[in-house]
């Protein structure tokens, strides 16, 4: 059984940081692309940053330069380090994988950015 469990959200001040934390079970981690997407107040759910096997990573534009995404797979772990917030940053971030023809999700942190 696939299971994401995210967890570092919190409120932080604008140009603030936080560190996002993914811990997944149930299929094997190191073979598989990861996710990062949020979902803002009223928007769409998007994709924030991607690292794949090996470590090859990827970026939206609108967090470029600011957030940074790894991995530990001998941990079955998958972060975000986000910094330089901004209140726009504002959302529900989730972690994601694509397994067996299924888009898998955690349950999300909130992240509040104040200005």
């Amino acid at each position: 059984q696939v299971q994401l469990v995210e967890s570092g959200g919190g409120l932080v001040q604008s140009g603030g940081s936080l560190r996002l934390s993914c811990v997944a079970s149930g299929f094997s981690f190191s073979s598989y692309t990861m996710n990062w997407y949020r979902q803002g107040p009223g928007k769409e759910r998007e994709l924030v940053a991607a690292i794949g096997s090996p470590d090859s990573t990827g970026y939206a534009d609108s967090v470029k330069g600011r957030f940074t995404i790894a991995r530990d797979n001998a941990k079955n772990m998958v972060f975000l380090q986000m910094n330089s917030l901004k209140p726009e940053d504002t959302a529900v971030y989730y972690c994601n994988v694509w397994t067996d023809g299924t888009n898998r999700w955690g349950q999300g942190t909130q992240v509040t950015v104040s200005s």
